[in-house]
């Protein structure tokens, strides 16, 4: 029989993440481990978008998106980040931040081209790089801070790397990159002529000293690039899927003709409900998020803690990678299944975000949720001890 699937198929897999959910839904259990983020919308981008759709507002957009969303991003870009952004021609608005960097790497990687990558990695990244062709090559980061070497980075250069991707704060260890770490990562990139991509999704949940600067408003970053981020998890709408990416003209016609081939246009109304989200939400907002998650981390820390599982404390995102090493089991996904059987509550196998096999010794936990369901979850994990 010639009918088979396609080759691609063999490089990539399903998310291990999504694993665990089903995993979570057949026991009846409470998921930590899918960054779905179920906590209320704010009500400027639900009447955003409800208005848009009493308008009429629900046909194709331009590819690149509404004018409207496309301004607002770049007005809080400028505000937040000091960095001028032309809405008309760096701008893209795509389907969700994994649809702005599918597309991307559509745009601008071809197949054999090496893309470095920081691990523990989000596994979205590795399989969007594998689906074009392109090749991810891994540098380790070591705990508690996850930290890395420049050496590692430089050994890991050939002829064939094209770029490397910058997550943060990062999933799934919640690490902030330090101002002293981009700036290395800059000069790095622009020796080597690389593009940077960025995903910056997480910009807003800061929990330490560290800020969030912007990869593309450092020194000879600009142009090479390529600034990944949503509104899925700040305005906790998820299923939305409304994203973007920021870049050099030179690269953003490229990548929103696949934006249009792939997905046409992001939901009209939808992108209405993000810009008013970004127009009338201010830095009180965005502050409490960061006091209201930093007390959600506080909370399934200590009961990890409680639980003999360690956590490395995230200083950013809404991810905790816990030591799981006393948990019963042969690898990470035995002793996910363990904790999930014995207390109810789902998380991440380590070993969905390395590569070989690593991080066997650990699991990812998600507390975006709410605080009745998180007391919930940290009175079970408590108990597992």
């Amino acid at each position: 029989m010639k009918l088979d699937v396609s080759n691609r198929l063999e490089k990539v897999y399903q998310s291990e993440i999504r694993n665990m959910t089903i995993e979570c839904l057949n026991a009846g259990g409470i998921n930590l481990a899918q960054g779905v983020c179920d906590l209320s919308v704010p009500d400027e981008v639900i009447g955003g978008a409800h208005n848009a759709m009493l308008a009429g507002i629900n046909t194709y957009t331009r590819y690149e998106g509404l004018e409207e969303l496309r301004t607002a991003i770049a007005d809080k870009t400028l505000r937040y980040h000091s960095m001028a952004v032309d809405p008309e021609r760096e701008i893209i608005v795509s389907a969700g931040a994994t649809g702005a960097f599918y597309c991307a790497c559509m745009a601008l990687l071809n197949p054999g081209d090496e893309i470095i990558v920081f691990e523990p990695f989000y596994g979205y990244h590795i399989n969007t790089l594998k689906a074009v062709g392109a090749s991810p090559v891994y540098c380790a980061m070591t705990p508690p801070e996850w930290s890395f070497r420049q050496e590692d980075l430089e050994r890991l250069v050939t002829t064939h790397t094209k770029g490397i991707i910058i997550n943060t704060p990062a999933n799934p260890s919640g690490k902030v990159f330090t101002p002293e770490e981009l700036a290395a990562l800059a000069d790095f990139a622009c020796r080597h002529d690389l593009f940077v991509f960025t995903d910056e999704i997480y910009e807003h949940f800061i929990y330490s000293d560290t800020p969030h600067i912007m990869t593309a408003s450092l020194p000879g970053m600009r142009e090479r690039t390529i600034t990944i981020s949503g509104f899925s998890k700040v305005f906790s709408i998820t299923g939305w899927r409304i994203g973007y990416c920021i870049c050099d003209p030179m690269w953003s016609k490229a990548i929103g003709y696949f934006n249009d081939l792939i997905y046409v246009c992001a939901p009209a109304p939808l992108q209405i409900g993000a810009a008013r989200g970004l127009m009338e939400l201010g830095p009180e907002y965005y502050a409490g998020i960061q006091n209201s998650y930093r007390i959600k981390r506080d909370k399934v820390c200590s009961a990890l803690s409680n639980s003999g599982m360690k956590p490395y404390i995230p200083d950013g995102a809404y991810y905790i990678l816990a030591d799981i090493s006393k948990v019963p089991g042969a690898d990470s996904k035995e002793k996910a299944l363990y904790i999930l059987r014995n207390t109810g509550v789902a998380c991440v196998p380590g070993t969905a975000f390395f590569d070989n096999g690593t991080g066997y010794d650990l699991a990812r936990f998600c507390f975006a949720k709410h605080d009745d369901i998180l007391d919930e979850a940290c009175l079970r994990l408590s108990g597992l001890n």
